[in-house]
């Protein structure tokens, strides 16, 4: 690997944290995956709880839209409940992870205009720049998304490894 740039990357649990878990990402009923669901079921169950209250003043032809509303609120409560398991799920794997970042005696970025290699306690990953799919870079982290996934906050390396990271992305990854 000739022209081989190493980044030693400095594991602060906080910095992965910041960005992993910023605005409602670990809301159980509000993240972004949520939001719509539990909105959605609370204002079901609020149009059912007045079509009850109402009940004695429906007609017998018109008694059928407390059941389909009844139904409506159980499907919205199912799929509700769903979404916070996978939010709950995203939770448990990424701490594990944090975790395992913490432990971790060596985590190095290695990289040159073809290959980008991450070692992480001598388990290494190796893509080539054309696997990677669709990459973020902004003032907080990279992100980089393909064969593998990867989350890099500023905070854990120096301005100019930041630097010479993000512009070796933008040159080597295709919008």
């Amino acid at each position: 690997m000739n022209g081989e740039k190493v980044i030693r990357l400095h594991v602060n649990r906080k910095d992965f944290e910041e960005i992993y878990f910023s605005g409602n990402q670990t809301s159980l009923f509000f993240s972004p995956t949520t939001r719509g669901k539990t909105i959605t079921t609370v204002v079901v169950g609020l149009i059912l709880l007045i079509l009850f209250f109402f009940k004695d003043d429906l007609s017998k032809e018109k008694f059928g839209i407390l059941y389909f509303m009844s139904f409506l609120f159980l499907l919205c409560t199912v799929y509700l409940s769903l979404s916070i398991k996978k939010v709950s799920r995203w939770k448990k794997e990424v701490n594990k992870y944090l975790k395992s970042l913490e432990d971790s005696k060596i985590y190095e970025i290695r990289f040159n205009n073809e290959i980008f290699n991450v070692n992480l306690n001598h388990q290494e990953e190796l893509s080539k720049w054309e696997d990677f799919k669709d990459f973020d870079v902004n003032n907080e982290f990279i992100s980089l998304e393909g064969k593998f996934n990867y989350m890099f906050p500023k905070k854990s390396m120096s301005k100019a490894d930041y630097d010479s990271l993000k512009q070796t992305i933008k040159k080597n990854i295709k919008e």
